[in-house]
C-alpha cells in the first residue's frame, strides 16, 4: 500500500503501471473518501435530508460502463436498509429510452456517478431528468473536478468532488469504482454510520491486496480461455464489473461472464469447460451463503471448471482468497476487498498477455473517456 495517494499528472515509472498503483491505493483513497464527506457531512444531508424523507420519492442510480454497475452493486442493499425501491437504470438507458425509464410526476433523485464526469451519455441523462421530471434532484459523485458534471450548480444539484487520486490514469477504472461506490453507501445509508466501519473495510482491502496477488498471478499464467464470476445480491453487480474489468484488461482476448449462483445453471454454466476458471463470491447472508457454497461444491464435483476460486470472509470455507476481519460484518461492506482479486487478476493477464495495462486496447476502438456518441433528440 503506498504511503500517499497517488496524484494524475504525476509522472510515471513505466514499470509499474499507473493501474497497479490505483489497485494499491484504495484503503487510502477510501479512507480519503469517507474524510471528505464527514466534512462535509451537514452540507450533504441537507440536500439529501429532504429528499430521503419523502416516502414518494423515487431513488436512481446512474453510470455508464463501471460507473452504472455501482449501482447494480448498491440498488439490492441500499433498497432493503430504506425500505424503498433504489434502481440502478444506466445512463445509456436513461439516453436510449428515456420514455421508458422517467415518470414526469414522480420526485426524482437521481445519483450520477463519473469519474470523468464529462461522458455524453452523463450529461445527456441529468439534462433529460430535468426536462421529463417535475421534481429532479441531483447528487454528482465524480472523481474529477474539471468534468462537466461537476461544474452543474443550481438548488437541485449537489456535487462531491471525490479525491484526486481517484480520477485513475489508467483505463479500467478501479480505485474510483470503489471511491464513488463507498460515497454512494457512505450518503444514502449516513455518514456518521460510515465513520465507524470505514476502518474495517480499508484494512481489510489492504489486507486482501496482499494476500491475493500471489494467488492471482498464478492464475494468470495458467492462461484461462474463459472466466465467469458468480455472485447473489450485491455481488451480482460486483461479478458484472469483475468480468467487465478482465475483458478490458485482456483487450477482450479472454471471454468472460457473470450471473448468480442461483441463475449460473439455468442455461449459462455451459460456459464451463477445461479452460475456464469460475470465481465464486460468497455471501456473509446466511441464507444466500448456502446457496454460493452450493454452487461451488457443485462445480467442484463436476470437474469440468479449469479452477474454482472462493472469495469469502469466512475461514470456513477454505476460500482461495480469504478477506480479514469482515466476518459478520454487511454485504456492502465486503464489496471493496472482494473486488480487489478480480483487480488484480485483470491486471496479472493483461500483463500475461503482453499488453500495456494502462492503454490494453492497441486498436484505440474503445477510449479511456468513451468517443463517438452522437446524443439524437426525439424524433417529431
Amino acid at each position: 500500500m503506498p504511503d500517499a495517494l497517488l496524484v494524475p499528472g504525476t509522472p510515471g515509472n513505466d514499470a509499474e503501471p499507473w493501474t497497479r498503483r490505483e489497485i494499491a491505493q484504495q484503503p487510502e483513497t477510501l479512507r480519503a473518501t469517507q474524510a471528505i464527506l464527514s466534512a462535509n457531512k451537514a452540507a450533504i444531508e441537507a440536500f439529501t435530508g429532504p429528499i430521503l424523507a419523502n416516502p414518494h420519492a423515487r431513488i436512481v442510480l446512474t453510470g455508464a460502463g463501471t460507473s452504472a454497475f455501482i449501482g447494480e452493486c448498491l440498488a439490492p442493499w441500499l433498497s432493503g436498509l430504506l425500505g424503498r425501491s433504489v434502481e440502478a437504470i444506466a445512463t445509456t438507458d436513461i439516453v436510449s429510452s428515456p420514455a421508458l425509464y422517467l415518470r414526469r410526476e414522480v420526485p426524482t433523485l437521481l445519483v450520477s456517478f463519473g469519474r470523468s464526469g464529462s461522458s455524453p451519455e452523463s450529461v445527456a441523462a441529468v439534462d433529460l431528468v430535468d426536462a421529463h421530471v417535475d421534481r429532479a434532484y441531483h447528487l454528482v459523485i465524480t472523481c474529477n473536478a474539471e468534468g462537466e458534471l461537476a461544474r452543474r450548480s443550481g438548488g437541485n444539484t449537489h456535487v462531491v468532488v471525490l479525491p484526486e487520486a481517484t480520477h485513475d490514469r489508467g483505463f479500467a477504472m478501479t480505485s474510483s469504482f470503489s471511491a464513488m461506490m463507498f460515497a454512494a453507501l457512505s450518503i444514502l445509508s449516513g455518514i456518521a454510520a460510515l465513520d465507524g466501519r470505514i476502518e474495517a473495510i480499508a484494512s481489510a482491502v489492504a489486507a486482501t491486496h496482499a494476500q491475493s496477488r500471489p494467488v492471482v498471478e498464478k492464475l494468470a499464467a495458467r492462461g484461462f480461455k474463459r472466466v465467469v464470476y458468480l455472485g447473489s445480491g450485491p455481488f451480482k453487480g460486483l461479478a458484472r464489473e469483475a468480468a467487465l474489468k478482465l475483458m478490458e484488461l485482456s483487450d477482450g482476448a479472454v471471454v468472460t461472464a457473470f450471473d448468480t449462483a442461483l441463475g449460473f445453471r439455468h442455461g449459462p454454466k455451459t460456459i464451463i469447460d477445461a479452460q475456464t476458471l469460475a470465481v465464486v463470491f460468497v455471501s456473509n447472508d446466511p441464507l444466500t451463503r448456502l446457496y454460493d457454497l452450493d454452487i461451488i461444491a457443485e462445480l467442484k464435483a463436476d470437474g469440468h471448471s479449469g479452477a474454482v476460486v472462493v472469495v469469502s470472509a469466512d475461514p470456513d470455507d477454505h476460500a482461495d482468497v480469504s478477506v480479514p476481519g469482515l466476518l459478520g460484518a454487511a454485504d456492502a461492506d465486503l464489496l471493496f476487498p472482494f473486488i480487489v482479486p478480480a483487480q488484480l487478476f485483470g491486471l496479472a493477464v493483461s500483463i500475461e498477455l503482453g499488453l500495456t495495462p494502462d492503454r490494453p486496447n492497441a486498436s484505440g476502438t474503445v477510449n479511456r473517456v468513451v468517443q463517438g456518441v452522437r446524443i439524437h433528440a426525439q424524433p417529431v
